[in-house]
C-alpha cells in the first residue's frame, strides 16, 4: 500500500487539498460580494488583461447554476476538510461514503475541467484563484482514486490498482504539464506581445 493511502497521510492529503481549495474559494466569495457591493472593485487578481479574476467574474460561465461558483467550492472543499478531520481522528468511514466523496470529486474535476476549457478557449482571461482551485482538485482526484482502488471502494483488476498505484505522482505532475503547456500555448501571443 502506497504510503499517501493510509489512514493519517491520506488524511493529510485531504487537509491540504481540502484547505488550499477552500482558502481559494473563500476568497473568490469574498471578491465578488465586494463586487456586489461596488461595482468599480478591483479585485485581489486583475493583474492585467489576461490574468483578471474581476474580468472572469463578470462572464456568464462564472456563475453557471444561477449564483456565484465558488459557493460551490466552499461547500464541497468543506466536505472535503469534514473527511479530513474526521480520518485524522481514526473515524472507519464505511465504503458508500468513500463512493460518495469519490462520485463528489468527479464531477468537481470534470466541472473544473469545463471552466478551465472556458478560460482558455471562450472567455481567453485567466483568474489565478480559479487556477488554486484546479491544482487542489488534481491530487485530490487522482490520489482519491488510487486511494479508494487499493481499499477496495472501487473494485479493479489488480494490475489496474497496481499501475495506479505506483504512477499516481507521475499523473498527477503530467496533469500539471498539460495544463501549464495549454495555457503557455493559449496565451504564448499575450506572453510575448505578437
Amino acid at each position: 500500500m502506497p504510503r499517501f493511502a493510509q489512514q493519517r497521510a491520506f488524511g493529510l492529503v485531504l487537509l491540504v487539498t481540502g484547505a488550499v481549495g477552500w482558502v481559494a474559494s473563500a476568497i473568490l466569495v469574498l471578491e465578488r460580494f465586494a463586487m456586489y457591493k461596488n461595482p468599480g472593485h478591483v479585485t485581489s487578481c486583475d493583474v492585467n488583461p489576461w490574468v483578471s479574476c474581476g474580468r472572469v467574474m463578470g462572464t456568464w460561465q462564472s456563475q453557471l447554476f444561477g449564483f456565484p461558483n465558488p459557493l460551490i467550492g466552499i461547500v464541497a472543499f468543506a466536505i472535503v476538510l469534514a473527511t479530513a478531520m474526521a480520518v485524522l481522528a481514526g473515524a472507519d468511514l464505511a465504503r458508500w461514503y468513500w463512493l460518495g466523496l469519490q462520485a463528489g470529486v468527479v464531477l468537481g474535476a470534470v466541472f473544473a475541467v469545463w471552466l478551465w476549457s472556458q478560460a482558455l478557449f471562450e472567455i481567453y482571461v485567466l483568474c489565478l484563484y480559479c487556477m488554486v482551485v484546479w491544482a487542489a482538485m488534481v491530487p485530490l482526484l487522482v490520489l482519491l482514486t488510487v486511494r479508494n482502488l487499493v481499499h477496495g471502494v472501487i473494485p479493479a483488476p489488480k494490475a489496474v490498482t497496481a499501475f495506479a498505484t505506483t504512477w499516481a505522482g507521475t499523473i498527477v505532475a503530467a496533469i500539471y504539464v498539460v495544463v501549464a503547456l495549454s495555457v503557455v500555448v493559449r496565451f504564448f501571443p499575450a506572453i510575448t506581445g505578437g
